[in-house]
Order: structure tokens, then C-alpha cells, then sequence
């Protein structure tokens, strides 16, 4: 017992001494020169593990972007304004997945267990980007009285507008469309405000509603003791947690299934994650609950998705295809050694290092051989990428996907593989990941040298089995349907209305 405390104070000093470390460097000065092989760095690993570097972007254009970036490099920067620098150029390759990690501060573990006995200060409200203009368009604790639809124009007297400018360019979609931004950059917002501004307790809004601008004060208050009572509660795992994916963070479910009507006929599926955890037993139980209620429809939702696993959505199309399919064409990679570059024990603790010490051979052998050369060409070995049998309670009806600017990755993957087999209608806006696939599976994370900056690499090329289409743009939907900011604050859906009323049309019409 005694080594065992000794060891523990060990970790326990070794961990501070690294947040120490990380923060004085997050916050040091780095010379133009390092800087500058920061940025070669980049791209040297850009050019040797990204599979489809020159999708969306030429080889002279970028190699152009990276030449001149660094022109502007004459100064000595923190890691943190160089970030700033450098990811609009990666943001301009337009690959969504790929993006390099803003260099926040860390925590020791009892400021984060302060900041968890603290509310929210920003996160307790919904938001809807439109431009340049920030909008709450839900207040979830009613705080100051703020109303659903007051603009945001300032925060600490900085214009709103000009963080949306800035931020906007740290992000990309996949290709050309442009319905992705404002559904990802209302979610990351804060994440970047923060992160440049760090956990203040206070934040003074300058707000317009109705004509009226007025100023508000908002405070980190402490939970009281009935939150941390509920915020434990929302920990347990239940049984039903499990299998619809419970989000403790914002009290909901990944996935969501109910009948919309009282005999049955149309089924509803709410799926606002990929998540692959137990998604082969709620896929299970649904379908098999739509096949005995003879459901004649089914729709489902992968509105605001940022995709997640490969597995759920090859699982998820076996309840849907009427015949033996294949999903994705072969992911192509750019060198046998790429699945070894994937940082193997990258967030293991010495318990979880030891074992997948012991555990290395056997997954260097597996991945050395789940590549292949064919034509000149490397790929990555995947079920997805193999025929795949209906599933035996699989749907036979009428189908409807609901998707929007926020369905990215697999979202768009499963959804262009529906629209080329004629599978489904689908319902909404251009879908913020690409039609013909995307570059992302498995990643190498790299650290650039002097800056420390994380940049993961995603190293498969993701493409659905379909014949391409070549827009350089998102799913575009069968029928165009837009949601507005005055929809969600009335708690409208003018998406699924549509194929409500398409329902009763057909209904009626047999």
C-alpha cells in the first residue's frame, strides 16, 4: 500500500507538472523560423498521408497558400495566434474532417471539479447563425428573461459580427456547399470564443429584440445541491440509456423511434449520431417493432448529424435495401504503412499502456495485412466495402430521409448511397458533407514541433457505392424545404409537415 501511494503521488505530481508545462507554453512566444517549419511541417505531412489532398483545391493554389502564409510570418506569435493563422489555410483545402486542434488551456483536476459544480454561462442557450448575426433562439432557464430571438450584437463590447467573421473562416465543409457553416459554427462558437478568452464568470451581452437593444450581465453561478443531484442521476447507464445512446450533456437521446400516428402506419426515427454504441440492438428491437405493427412508412430524421460510425450506417441500410448491396467502394489509402501511423497508445494511462504494449504485435500483424494493392492503388480492407445481405425484418415500404446543412459525413454518405438506389425521398436542404465521399476512417494525430499544436490527418477515402456525381457539393434533397429562425422558435418543423401531408395525399389517394 505504501509503493502504491508512492506511485499515485507520483502521477499525481508528473500530471501537474504537464498541465504547468502545457499552459506557459500555450502562452510563450515562438520565432518566425520555427514558425515557419510549423507550417512546412504541415504540409510535408499533408502531402504524404492525405489520400485526396487536391480534392477541392489545386496543387499550385495550395502549394501558393502555404508560400504566402508564411511570407506573413515575421514576428514571433503564441501558439494560439498562430493557430489563427494557420488553420484558415487548412479550412481552404475543404475537407470538413480535417482541421488542426485550437491549443487550449488545460485544467487540473480540481479546477475542473469547480467548473462542474458551476452552470453554464453560455451553453444555456440555443443558437441560430444567419451572416453575420448571432441569435438565441432558446433560453432553457429563462435567464435575464431573455427572449427567443434577440440578437446577440455584442459581447464585452466586442461586435459579435467580427467573431463570426474570424471564426468563420476556421471552418470548412466538404467542397463547395455552403449549408454546413451556420449549423456547425453555432455549435462551435463559444467553443472558439472561450478557448481565445478563457472561462470568465461574468459576460456582459448587447442584445437587440423587436428594435430595442438592451444590456444584460451573465453570471457562472453555482449548482445548487438539486443539480448536482440531478447531474448524477443523468450519469446512471440504464438499460434504455444504453441502447438509445443517452447524452448526459444535454439530457437527450442519440436516437430516437415512435410511431407518429395511432394505427401504426408511419414509423419515426430520430438519429442525431452515428455513435455505433448498441446501435445493433436498437436496430434491432426497432425493426422488428415497425414489422409487426405492418408500417407502411418510415421516416427518418438525420437532421444536425455529424456522421460517427461506418458500422451503424452499413447496419442501418441492411434494414433498408430490398436486395444484397454493397455500400462504399474500396477506401483507398496512400501507403501500406498508413494504419500504423494511427498513434497506437496516443491517451493511455500507464494501466492501459502496459496492456496494449503486450497487445502490439498481434495489431501490428491485423493491420499489416488489411491493406491491399490493386492497379497501382492502396486500399484498407472493411466490411462496408463487401456485399452485405438484407436484414430479415428489413423495411419493404416507402421511405423518406429528412436532412439538412447539418447532416455531414456519414450523414451524407448513407444518404447519397439512398438517393442513387432510388431507396428513399429525401427532404430538407443540401447536406453539409459531400456527395462522393469524404477523407476521414482513422486518423493520424501529429503534433506540429514547435508550436505543439495537435493536427489530426484523417488517412481513408470514404466513398459511397454510387456512380460519382462530380458537383463538388452535399446530398442534394429531392424536395427543398428550409427551416427558418421563427420555425424553430415556434417549434415548427416545415420538413416533416411535408412528408406528413405527402403521407395523407397518398393515403387517401389509394
Amino acid at each position: 500500500m505504501k509503493n502504491y501511494s508512492i506511485i499515485l503521488l507520483a502521477a499525481a505530481l508528473s500530471s501537474c507538472a504537464s498541465i504547468r508545462r502545457h499552459n506557459e507554453q500555450r502562452t510563450a512566444c515562438i520565432s518566425p523560423e520555427e514558425l515557419k517549419e510549423d507550417i512546412d511541417y504541415a504540409y510535408l505531412k499533408l502531402q504524404k498521408m492525405h489520400p485526396q489532398l487536391y480534392w477541392y483545391i489545386s496543387k499550385k493554389d495550395l502549394d501558393h497558400k502555404f508560400d504566402s502564409l508564411k511570407q506573413t510570418i515575421n514576428q514571433p506569435l503564441t501558439p494560439l495566434q498562430f493557430y489563427f493563422k494557420l488553420q484558415p489555410v487548412i479550412a481552404d483545402i475543404r475537407e470538413g474532417h480535417l482541421s488542426l486542434r485550437i491549443p487550449r488551456q488545460k485544467f487540473s483536476g480540481k479546477q475542473i471539479k469547480a467548473l462542474e459544480h458551476k452552470k453554464g454561462m453560455f451553453s444555456r442557450f440555443e443558437y441560430y447563425i444567419k451572416d453575420n448575426h448571432l441569435f438565441i433562439v432558446q433560453n432553457k432557464d429563462s435567464i435575464e428573461n431573455i427572449k427567443p430571438g434577440t440578437e446577440v450584437l455584442s459581447i464585452n463590447n466586442i461586435p459579435v459580427s467580427e467573431y463570426i467573421k474570424k471564426y468563420r473562416e476556421l471552418i470548412s465543409s466538404d467542397g463547395y456547399n455552403t449549408t454546413f457553416y451556420p449549423y456547425f459554427l453555432k455549435d462551435v462558437f463559444f467553443n472558439f470564443y472561450t478557448a481565445e478568452n478563457g472561462f470568465a464568470d461574468t459576460a456582459c451581452l448587447e442584445t437587440l429584440y423587436n428594435g430595442k437593444s438592451q444590456n444584460y450581465t451573465l453570471h457562472r453561478e453555482s449548482k445548487s445541491k438539486n443539480d448536482l443531484e440531478k447531474d448524477k442521476e443523468q450519469e446512471k447507464r440504464t438499460p434504455e440509456r444504453k441502447v438509445n445512446d443517452y447524452v448526459a450533456f444535454s439530457n437527450s437521446y442519440n436516437r430516437n423511434f415512435k410511431f407518429l400516428d395511432k394505427d401504426s402506419t408511419t414509423a419515426y426515427l430520430k438519429i442525431k449520431s452515428f455513435s455505433s454504441d448498441y446501435s445493433d440492438k436498437f436496430y434491432r428491437e426497432t425493426f422488428a417493432k415497425i414489422k409487426n405493427a405492418g408500417a407502411k412508412y418510415l421516416i427518418i430524421d438525420v437532421r444536425n448529424n455529424y456522421g460517427g460510425s461506418l458500422h451503424e450506417i452499413n447496419n442501418l441500410y441492411s434494414y433498408l435495401a430490398p436486395e444484397p448491396y454493397v455500400l462504399i467502394k474500396p477506401s483507398q489509402l496512400t501507403s501500406r504503412i498508413s494504419p500504423l501511423k494511427t498513434n497506437y497508445f496516443r491517451k493511455s494511462s500507464p494501466f492501459q499502456y502496459a496492456f496494449k504494449s503486450l497487445a502490439y504485435p498481434t495489431y501490428v500483424f491485423a493491420q499489416t495485412f488489411s491493406t491491399y494493392k490493386k492497379d497501382g492503388k492502396i486500399y484498407y480492407r472493411m466490411k462496408a466495402d463487401k456485399p452485405t445481405k438484407p436484414h430479415k425484418d428489413a423495411f419493404k415500404g416507402k421511405v423518406f430521409v429528412l436532412i439538412n446543412g447539418g447532416s455531414f459525413s456519414a450523414s451524407s454518405i448513407i444518404t447519397a448511397k439512398l438517393k442513387y438506389d432510388k431507396r428513399a425521398t429525401l427532404v430538407g436542404e443540401e447536406t453539409g458533407g459531400a456527395n462522393d465521399g469524404t477523407v476521414a476512417g482513422f486518423y493520424s494525430y501529429q503534433k506540429l514541433p514547435h508550436s505543439k499544436i495537435n493536427f489530426p490527418i484523417g488517412l481513408l477515402l470514404v466513398q459511397p457505392n454510387i456512380d460519382f456525381v462530380n458537383t463538388k457539393r452535399g446530398v442534394l434533397p429531392d424536395v427543398t424545404i428550409t427551416e427558418s429562425m421563427q420555425d424553430i422558435i415556434n417549434k415548427k418543423d416545415p420538413q416533416l409537415e411535408w412528408v406528413k401531408k405527402e403521407i395523407a395525399k397518398e393515403e387517401a389517394d389509394k
